[in-house]
């Protein structure tokens, strides 16, 4: 399993990198204004990042769990990206609405746009810090622990 620190690192590069990107094309996409999709984009970094570092931890238990190692098949990464946009997706919408007076409709349209820019780049993300940061190997212990 990942260290507490590596997982700090996961989920703050990941975000800062977002952010990066989200800003300046929110704001044209969506014809707002860059400080308007600014704030909105920080404020849900923020939580994104709280809510990646929980479920994250809660995935790879599970999956630690359910099959014995926290390795992710193509299969497996498709689950984890989809269901942490879902969770998200819920987790974010009434701010949205509420801090650009915006309907929930609208909202959600800039949500699930957001999440669909998310979940191509948590997928691809989350593959080069694996390969970038391999998971460490696990010790005799651990491979016995996994498997009683």
């Amino acid at each position: 399993m990942r260290t507490v620190r590596d997982r700090l690192r996961h989920a703050l590069s990941f975000e800062i990198i977002a952010l990066f990107i989200v800003i300046p094309v929110g704001a044209r996409v969506f014809d707002v204004p860059l400080g308007s999709i600014g704030i909105v984009a920080i404020v849900s970094a923020t939580i994104a990042t709280i809510w990646n570092y929980l479920y994250n931890l809660m995935f790879d238990h599970a999956l630690l769990r359910l099959v014995g190692r926290v390795q992710k098949s193509l299969p497996i990464r498709i689950i984890h990206a989809l269901l942490f946009e879902a969770g998200l997706l819920l987790i974010l919408l009434p701010f949205i609405a509420w801090y650009l007076q915006v309907s929930l409709t609208d909202a959600f349209l800039m949500d699930v746009s957001f999440a669909v820019f998310y979940l191509v780049y948590a997928f691809v993300f989350n593959w080069v810090y694996d390969l970038v940061f391999p998971l460490p190997r696990a010790t005799a212990a651990q491979d016995t622990q996994t498997r009683i």
